[in-house]
């Protein structure tokens, strides 16, 4: 394995001592990388009152590959959500959002494994809002628009059909709201359904309607295989899969474009248990092995993902969010004990 460089996005929280569990497990695994590691977020916000450090930038644009812990963002004023700005600075176009039960059984009968792709630059996040005055009242009426185009609509349609045949997938559901929202997402469905008829042949394409796909998930969440679906629908619907397979604390996602590929863990700080030493890495675990997959190092991923499953198993070798008793340090050694 040649060495790959990669640049270290710290957060915030938790965000530190997460990362270090990571960087243990990654070097156990055998994976050679490069570090350049920043800090971000509040704490760089702080700092140097941006909370996305121009070098941290400059790096990524380098390195082309990031591993991220958790930013804080501040809610209803102060700074806008790095997260945002790191897809908008990267054209990070697909967000890739997979889900495994691991350990979360609601029935018997759920065995979850899934992956949500949304589209991670238009509809209603793109933040284009105002207030309207009326009288005396500054904020009297809040107005935001959508914008979704043909392009980026065809754009992720196709990653998402590609996905599928490079991983061995075979059914795609698009999710929209067209019954409604029949200009926003109906255009979304339209340009999807019509890229799907270039991959017909090769994988069994439907359509559902966002509020009947969140009833569906919680009553037969195996019955999906590949959600695809736009930038707002598809952030709701991939926390709820997260609550299916028991909790963000499980939840790995990607964030990829043309030339530019960063992985999370997409909970958030837990600044309640910062420094505690009880965090729960699993999500950037995860996260490292959809990096090791997009490098094309599959045994890796594959040797790491199996390891966290071995350990998920013995309830005492979980973390406390997961029903266990173990530190970050005693089930970052669990896992290690468990690679191949």
């Amino acid at each position: 394995m040649k060495i790959t460089p990669v640049t270290l996005i710290e957060g915030d929280g938790i965000g530190a001592e997460i990362l270090d569990s990571t960087l243990e497990i990654l070097d156990a695994v055998g994976a050679k990388f490069k570090w350049h590691r920043f800090k971000a977020g509040m704490s760089a916000f702080k700092k140097n009152g941006d909370p996305l450090p121009k070098d941290m930038l400059a790096n990524i644009h380098e390195t082309k590959l990031a591993l991220k812990a958790p930013l804080e963002t501040p809610i209803g004023e102060g700074f806008r959500s790095a997260n945002v700005r790191l897809r908008e600075e990267f054209k990070l176009y697909a967000n890739v959002r997979p889900a495994t039960s691991f350990i979360h059984h609601r029935r018997g009968t759920d065995k979850i494994d899934l992956v949500l792709i949304r589209e991670n630059t238009e509809g209603l996040y793109v933040g284009v809002e105002h207030f309207i005055a009326i009288d005396d009242d500054p904020k009297a009426v809040a107005e935001a628009s959508g914008i979704i185009t043909r392009s980026a609509c065809r754009r992720i349609a196709k990653f998402t059909f590609d996905y599928a045949i490079k991983t061995g997938r075979k059914k795609i559901t698009i999710v929209h709201k067209a019954n409604i929202l029949k200009a926003l997402t109906g255009l979304f469905l339209e340009t999807a359904m019509d890229v799907g008829k270039e991959y017909g042949k090769e994988l069994e394409i439907e359509e559902r309607i966002v509020d009947n796909t969140a009833m569906q998930l919680v009553i037969n969440p195996s019955q999906f295989n590949i959600i695809l679906t736009t930038n707002m629908f598809g952030d709701i619907l991939s926390d709820e899969i997260a609550g299916l397979i028991g909790g963000l604390g499980l939840a790995p996602g990607g964030n990829i474009g043309k030339d530019v590929a960063i992985f999370e863990a997409v909970h958030g700080t837990a600044p309640d248990i910062a420094g505690k030493g009880i965090a729960n890495p699993t999500a950037l675990y995860l996260a490292s092995a959809m990096m090791l997959d997009h490098i094309n190092e599959k045994n890796m991923a594959d040797n790491l993902r199996n390891a966290i499953k071995k350990t998920l198993k013995n309830k005492d070798d979980r973390t406390s969010d997961l029903g266990g008793t173990a530190s970050t340090k005693e089930y970052t050694l669990s896992v290690i004990d468990n690679l191949d």
